[in-house]
């Protein structure tokens, strides 16, 4: 009875602590966009200067809560075309199940594999806390050709926000495989709180300077 209670007021806690989350992700993130803007344009320029005529942001359309699609948004580190040439490289890719990455991406631009050693490539993601459709932590927002792939246990990722960070990227990142990044986002989800999220934003901090698991 009693370790029925306790259940229940963590689950009572959890549910409270993820409508408090969703408002205070709002809010730290617009801080972040007004404080980080500088770098933004700095960005921007040095993107322009490798090419003048493609676009500074790159959107893409990935599979949020509860399998609702979006544009997530990002610095473009790829060239133009980067999508229609993915076909050819599929067979290469160098992680298992349902995710593809290649460590010497060649549609990656010069500018665009700093971006991504120090995750900066990221940062637009802020806007899309802002509008309520990810979280600054919490599970990687898949592509759905990804989604296709999914076995029902793996679906439950897809059942809280997905964030701009989380277990997973702390964790290894590139270097794991995609049944431990599962397993990784699910333990998150069971024991999501403040102080957990407070810790994993402490580590992308580390994480982004020492480019660890990142390309």
């Amino acid at each position: 009875m009693e370790q029925s209670q306790a259940k229940g007021l963590w689950k009572k806690k959890k549910f409270d602590y993820i409508k408090w989350k969703k408002r205070g992700d709002r809010y730290a993130a617009l801080v972040g966009v007004l404080l980080i803007s500088p770098l933004f344009l700095v960005v921007a320029l040095l993107i322009k200067l490798s090419d003048w005529h493609s676009p500074v942001i790159f959107k893409q359309k990935r599979v949020g809560k509860d399998g609702v699609p979006f544009y997530m948004f990002k610095f473009r580190t790829m060239v133009c075309n980067a999508e229609q040439q993915l076909e050819k490289y599929l067979t290469a890719n160098e992680i298992e199940g349902a995710m593809f990455k290649l460590k010497e991406d060649p549609r990656i631009t010069k500018i665009g594999k700093f971006l991504r050693k120090t995750s900066i490539d990221e940062l637009p993601q802020l806007i899309n806390v802002i509008r309520g459709e990810m979280a600054l932590v919490g599970p990687r927002p898949p592509l759905s050709r990804e989604v296709k792939q999914y076995s029902n246990y793996d679906k439950q990722r897809l059942t809280v926000t997905p964030g701009c960070t989380g277990l997973w990227q702390v964790s290894g990142r590139n270097e794991l495989s995609f049944a431990e990044m599962v397993e990784l986002d699910l333990y998150y989800i069971e024991q999501m709180s403040f102080s957990f999220d407070v810790k994993i934003i402490s580590k992308t901090f580390a994480v982004m300077i020492l480019s660890k698991g990142a390309y």
